[in-house]
C-alpha cells in the first residue's frame, strides 16, 4: 500500500512538472511573439495590408554659369505598372490586355513577356514600361478607362521623370548621361549624382488579404526630396563661340577630331569645352563604344609638341638659366649624346635672341634651355605644373598623362622633352599648366561646377577657386607673357592676331603614335592663346587631330579658330579694343607675296626675308605649292607656307 502511494505521488509530480514546463513553453512563446517580436509582426502585417508604390524624385537641373541657360532638366513623364493580383481578382481578360499593351508599347516588347509579367502572382507589381510618350500615355489611359467600365483593375500610371537636354549636342561629353532610372552614368551627371538625384518618395495604400485596394481605405503619400540644381562654370555664349569655331575647324581641315578648352586663367574655371565629332544626348548612338562619347579634352593623352615649349621657357627663365639678353645659334640641328636631333625647319634659323628663338619655335634653342636647366630642376617644374598627375577636376574621370621616370631620362630624352616630345599630356593638363605660366605663376585646380542651388534659389554649396601652388614667380610670368605676345605679333602665331587687342600664344605640331610607332603624315596640331596679353582674362587651347590638308602646322589649322573664340569673347565681355598704334602699323596689309613656285627652298627663304616675310616649309628641294598665293597682300613678318617637292624622310622632329 505504501509502495502504491509512493508511485502515485511520483506520477502526479511528473504530470505536474510536465504541465508546468508546457505552460512555461507556451507563455514564453506568447511573450516572445507578442512582446519581443511585436514590431516585426506589425511590419509583416503592414506589408500584407498595404502596397507601396515608388514616386521618383525630380533630378536637379543643370544650368550654365549665368543660371539662365538650361543644359539638362528632368521633364515629367509616366511609367506603366501592372498589379497581377488585382488583374486576377477582377477577372481581367489577360490575353486581351496583353494584345492592347503590345500595340501601345511597340516592337521592343513581345506578348509572352507581357503576359508573364501581368499574371505572375509572386510579385506585387511589375513596371511594364518607363518614360512613356504623350501618345502612349493617352492610349494607356483609354485602356484603363475601358477596364474600369468592366470593373477591372490592375494597370496604373505613376509619375516618372525623364532626363532631357534642351541643347542636344552642346557639351554632350561634359554633361554625360543617366540611366533610365535617373542614375548618373558618366560625366557631370555621374560625378554629382548623389546631389542631383534626390530621395525617392512613396505612396502607401491599404489593401485586403487578396491585395485589392480597400475603397475608402487609408492612403499615405511620402513626398520625394528633389535633387539640387547645378550652376556650371560653362558660359553658354562662349560655349557656342567655341562650338561654331570647332565645327569650322573640323570641316575645313578635314580633321579626324578636334578639342577645345576655354579657361579663366585666374580661377581655373572652364568657360567652354568642346569635343567634335559629338552627339545628341537625347538620341545617343546605339553603339556605346563610339569614340566621340568620350571626353577627349580631359581624357586623351597626346604628345604636345611645341606648345610644351611654354613650360621649358618658364623653367629656364625662373631658374635664371636664360634672360631676355640670351642668344642662341641654330644650325638646323642639335647634337645630344651623339644623336642628331633636327629642328622642325629645314633651313637653319641661325643666330637668334631668346624672343626670336621662341617666335621661331626653334627646337635647338629649346634643347639648349632644357639641358641648361638640368634634369632634376626641369622635372621639378614639370611636376609642379601638374604633368604626370591627375588634375583634380570635378568630372567622372581624370587622366595623369605620361611622364618618363627621371631615373630613365638621359640627356637626349631631356632634350626631346624640352620641345614637347617623349612626354604625354591631356589637353586639360596643358591649358591648366599654361594658365599658371601666364596668370602670375599660380596653378589652379580646374573645375566645371560653380555652385549647387536648391529649388528655392538658395546656394547650398559654392565651389571656389583652389590655388594648388605657386610654380613660377610673378616676374617670370610677366616676362613670358611679353615673349608670347611677340609670338603672335611677329612669330608663328600671327594667325591669332586681333587688331586692338594684345594676344599671346604658342603654336604646336606634334607627331602621332599608334602602338608605339610614329604614324607617317599624321599630326596633332594645336594652339594655346590668351588675351589680353598683359592682363589675361581668357585662355584658349585648340587641338586638331590628324588634319588632312597640305600644310598642317598648328599656326595654320588651329590658331585662326582660337583667334575667333578670343575675339568674340572680348566683344561679348565688352572689352573695348585699345589703340595699339605700333602693333597696327606692323600689321598693315601692304606686302605682296612673291611667287616662290619653282625656286629651291633656300632661294624661297631668301626671297621672303628680303620682302620682310617668314617661311614655313614642308619637305625639301623645289617649291611646288605656297600659301598665301602669289600676289596676295599680307602684313609685315607674315608667314608663308611652302611645300617642297621632296617630302621629309622622317617626322621625328617636325614641330612648329
Amino acid at each position: 500500500m505504501a509502495v502504491a502511494s509512493v508511485r502515485h505521488k511520483s506520477r502526479l509530480l511528473f504530470v505536474m512538472c510536465t504541465m508546468i514546463l508546457v505552460l512555461i513553453y507556451f507563455v514564453g512563446n506568447l511573450f516572445y511573439w507578442q512582446i519581443i517580436k511585436a514590431d516585426y509582426l506589425q511590419r509583416m502585417a503592414l506589408g500584407q495590408w498595404t502596397t507601396s508604390t515608388a514616386v521618383a524624385a525630380q533630378r536637379g537641373t543643370i544650368y550654365d554659369r549665368t543660371g539662365k541657360e538650361t543644359l539638362a532638366i528632368s521633364a515629367l513623364s509616366k511609367s506603366l505598372v501592372a498589379k497581377p493580383t488585382q488583374i486576377k481578382n477582377s477577372k481581367c481578360d489577360t490575353n486581351a490586355i496583353a494584345d492592347s499593351l503590345l500595340t501601345i508599347l511597340g516592337d521592343k516588347y513581345d506578348k509572352d513577356t507581357i503576359l508573364q509579367k501581368i499574371t505572375n502572382l509572386k510579385y506585387e507589381e511589375y513596371t511594364l514600361a518607363r518614360q512613356l510618350s504623350d501618345t502612349q500615355i493617352a492610349q494607356v489611359n483609354a485602356l484603363i478607362a475601358q477596364m474600369t467600365t468592366k470593373n477591372q483593375k490592375g494597370l496604373v500610371l505613376i509619375d516618372d521623370v525623364k532626363r532631357y537636354y534642351p541643347n542636344g549636342n552642346t557639351i554632350a561629353q561634359v554633361l554625360g548621361s543617366t540611366t533610365i532610372d535617373g542614375v548618373g552614368k558618366e560625366g557631370i551627371e555621374l560625378k554629382y549624382d548623389k546631389y542631383l538625384r534626390g530621395l525617392t518618395g512613396k505612396i502607401l495604400s491599404s489593401t485586403d488579404v487578396k491585395g485589392n485596394q480597400i475603397p475608402g481605405g487609408e492612403e499615405r503619400y511620402i513626398d520625394p526630396t528633389n535633387g539640387v540644381n547645378l550652376d556650371l562654370t560653362i558660359d553658354f555664349a562662349i560655349q557656342k563661340f567655341a562650338e561654331n569655331a570647332m565645327l569650322k575647324c573640323l570641316t575645313e581641315n578635314n580633321a579626324k577630331s578636334v578639342e577645345c578648352i576655354v579657361m579663366d586663367p585666374n580661377t581655373g574655371e572652364i568657360l567652354a569645352m568642346v569635343n567634335m565629332p559629338d552627339y545628341d544626348l537625347n538620341n545617343p548612338p546605339a553603339d556605346q563604344t563610339i569614340n566621340y562619347t568620350r571626353n577627349a579634352a580631359i581624357l586623351d593623352v597626346y604628345e604636345p609638341g611645341s606648345t610644351f615649349k611654354i613650360f621649358t621657357l618658364a623653367a629656364a627663365l625662373d631658374t635664371k638659366s636664360v634672360t631676355l639678353d640670351s642668344n642662341f645659334y641654330c644650325p638646323g640641328y642639335q647634337l645630344v649624346d651623339g644623336q642628331k636631333i633636327k629642328c622642325w625647319r629645314t633651313v637653319p634659323h641661325g643666330s637668334e635672341t631668346l624672343t626670336q628663338a621662341v617666335c621661331n619655335s626653334c627646337n635647338p634653342a629649346f634643347m639648349q634651355m632644357g639641358l641648361k636647366v638640368g634634369k632634376d630642376k626641369m622635372y621639378d617644374y614639370i611636376r609642379n605644373f601638374g604633368f604626370g598627375a591627375a588634375t583634380g577636376i570635378d568630372f567622372s574621370s581624370d587622366e595623369k598623362g605620361l611622364v618618363l621616370a627621371p631615373k630613365y631620362v638621359q640627356n637626349v630624352d631631356l632634350a626631346r622633352i624640352s620641345f614637347g616630345q617623349t612626354i604625354g599630356v591631356t589637353p586639360l593638363q596643358l591649358i591648366t599648366g599654361a594658365c599658371a605660366v601666364i596668370n602670375g605663376g599660380t596653378l589652379y585646380t580646374p573645375h566645371l561646377v560653380k555652385s549647387m542651388v536648391d529649388n528655392n534659389g538658395n546656394v547650398v554649396s559654392e565651389i571656389k577657386p583652389t590655388a594648388e601652388r605657386q610654380v613660377i614667380s610673378a616676374e617670370t610670368s610677366a616676362t613670358e607673357r611679353q615673349i608670347l605676345e611677340q609670338v603672335v605679333t611677329s612669330g608663328s602665331g600671327k594667325n591669332a592676331y586681333i587688331p586692338g587687342y594684345k594676344v599671346g600664344g604658342k603654336t604646336g605640331t606634334a607627331q602621332e603614335y599608334r602602338d608605339g610607332l610614329i604614324v607617317r603624315d599624321k599630326h596633332i596640331s594645336s594652339f594655346f592663346g590668351f588675351a589680353p596679353a598683359d592682363d589675361p582674362k581668357i585662355a584658349v587651347l585648340v587641338v586638331v587631330n590628324e588634319p588632312n590638308v597640305p600644310i598642317d602646322f598648328g599656326s595654320v589649322v588651329a590658331a585662326p579658330y582660337a583667334k575667333s573664340i578670343i575675339e568674340q569673347t572680348m566683344h561679348y565681355w565688352q572689352i573695348a579694343p585699345r589703340d595699339l598704334d605700333q602693333d597696327n602699323a606692323n600689321m598693315v596689309q601692304n606686302i605682296v607675296v612673291p611667287n616662290l613656285v619653282g625656286l629651291s627652298c633656300e632661294q624661297a627663304d631668301s626671297t621672303l626675308k628680303a620682302a620682310g616675310l617668314q617661311m614655313l616649309v614642308s619637305g625639301d628641294g623645289t617649291v611646288i605649292t605656297q600659301t598665301p598665293a602669289p600676289g596676295a597682300k599680307v602684313s609685315k613678318s607674315s608667314i608663308v607656307m611652302v611645300t617642297g617637292k621632296t617630302p621629309v624622310d622622317s617626322y621625328n622632329d617636325i614641330m612648329d
